[in-house]
């Protein structure tokens, strides 16, 4: 592994440690130049998933974007990175799953809003302002209207 502050290309494994439910190694390393510690992870190369965006362009699927997107949406929230850790995993399952090939990026934000909506409301509403593309107030408030009507009758 290449050191990320000196680009020294040898480091050794400090520490090693299941991740992701036993899918992954988490593997702690320290470069043998300048002593910098860092934490790379070692997963099962799985079969190529294609994502088509909502123009029709067609790109490998990538965890880390969705992870990404979660933590945007849940900044200054009370949400544990954990917590989005889990769900960046359960949609990657999720769609593994379902033994396509191609999925279309609405299924993945359908997913993603799905896992928020029970963890945590208010990040809920920003993924999906972003994800459908809110064009005024009144979308916003008839998504807000939406959850409260099922909330209601819970």
């Amino acid at each position: 592994m290449k050191c990320l502050k000196c680009g020294y290309n040898q480091s050794k494994v400090v520490d090693s440690r299941h991740a992701d439910d036993l899918n992954a190694i988490r593997r702690r390393r320290e470069c043998e130049q300048c002593g910098t510690r860092f934490t790379t992870f070692e997963r099962i190369e799985l079969s190529p998933l294609i994502v088509v965006k909502k123009d029709g362009t067609r790109e490998a699927f990538n965890r880390d974007k969705v992870l990404h997107g979660l933590v945007r949406a849940c900044e200054k929230r009370p949400v544990a990175y954990d917590d989005l850790e889990r769900i960046a995993n359960e949609v990657e399952y999720q769609l593994r799953e379902s033994s396509q090939t191609e999925v279309s990026s609405v299924d993945i934000g359908e997913l993603v809003m799905e896992q928020l909506m029970g963890l945590d409301q208010v990040s809920y509403v920003r993924f999906a302002s972003v994800y459908k593309e809110f064009k005024d107030i009144d979308q916003l408030l008839s998504t807000m209207q939406g959850m409260l009507s099922d909330k209601n009758k819970k």
